[in-house]
């Protein structure tokens, strides 16, 4: 007869001093660390290619009464996930929480689509974040304390988009990811969730984190509007909290209302513009 497995850790009971963000030197990585950052908590960013904006995000945190470790992680070699949150977690004296902020994408039809940017993006999107989830999730394992897991997919998690296929495998796979994870690792006291961001006002969206995001029209997004990096960043403030001990295995859309419109966006478009990137 197989026995019931009991949490080592009420999921409630986690309060996340020890923090490891991807992607965390500008948009929703940047708001993410900041908004986790407070007296006595550890946040460690990560970046790829801007080491000056990780230091602004470091600066920030250290505001915030945090201490702050920055740290280089190029996910086009996935096995440096590993290799990155096992040095965090040793520098930190554990983990107990990882938001997976990185992420790249690509503008190409399938048809016209180059091998090595289709591994470049699925290697960063989905293969990096299961080596980052994987090392975190072993720390929090030996612990014994729970802890948080946060991915931040996207809307194409949920729904595709015309020009980015690799993206959309691997925002998709990475969601399917969460829920496996988030199965696997509640008796661990360890929750799993992903945050799917619609439209945000950050540099990967041609954008700045300072856009006065109400001056720009969307008139496809019910609110009318892009989002601010940091009302993505409040959402997974809440899921690596306590108050969010139940919410497990969940995808939390932060689209204005993205992903409600397709049967509105499919009977009130006038031409073919949607079928090329």
């Amino acid at each position: 007869m197989t026995q019931t497995p009991s949490p080592t850790t009420p999921p409630e009971a986690v309060r996340p001093q020890r923090v490891v963000i991807t992607g965390a030197d500008s948009g929703i990585g940047k708001a993410a660390a900041v908004a986790l950052a407070a007296p006595g908590r550890h946040i460690a960013i990560t970046w790829h290619e801007d080491d000056d904006g990780a230091e602004r995000t470091a600066a920030e945190v250290r505001e915030h009464g945090a201490t702050a470790y920055v740290r280089r992680l190029d996910l086009t070699r996935p096995e440096a996930g590993t290799e990155v949150v096992d040095e965090l977690a040793g520098a930190m004296g554990g983990v107990d929480a990882l938001v997976m902020c990185s992420g790249t994408g690509s503008s190409t039809l399938l048809v016209d689509m180059d091998p090595a940017t289709w591994r470049e993006v699925v290697d960063v999107d989905l293969t990096g974040a299961f080596h980052c989830l994987q090392a975190a999730a072993r720390h929090m394992i030996a612990a014994g304390d729970g802890g948080r897991i946060v991915a931040v997919t996207s809307v194409h998690e949920h729904a595709p988009r015309v020009g980015a296929g690799p993206y959309c495998a691997g925002k998709g796979g990475l969601g399917l990811l969460v829920k496996v994870a988030a199965l696997e690792l509640a008796e661990h006291g360890i929750t799993v969730n992903a945050v799917a961001p619609g439209e945000i006002a950050t540099p990967m969206t041609g954008q700045e984190d300072t856009s006065a995001v109400q001056d720009n029209e969307r008139v496809g997004i019910p609110v009318a509007r892009p989002g601010d990096a940091r009302e993505v960043a409040a959402v997974v403030a809440f899921l690596c909290g306590p108050e969010a001990g139940y919410v497990n295995g969940a995808s939390w859309p932060v689209d204005g209302g993205m992903l409600t419109m397709g049967p509105m966006a499919g009977s009130h478009l006038t031409g073919h513009d949607w079928r090329r990137p």
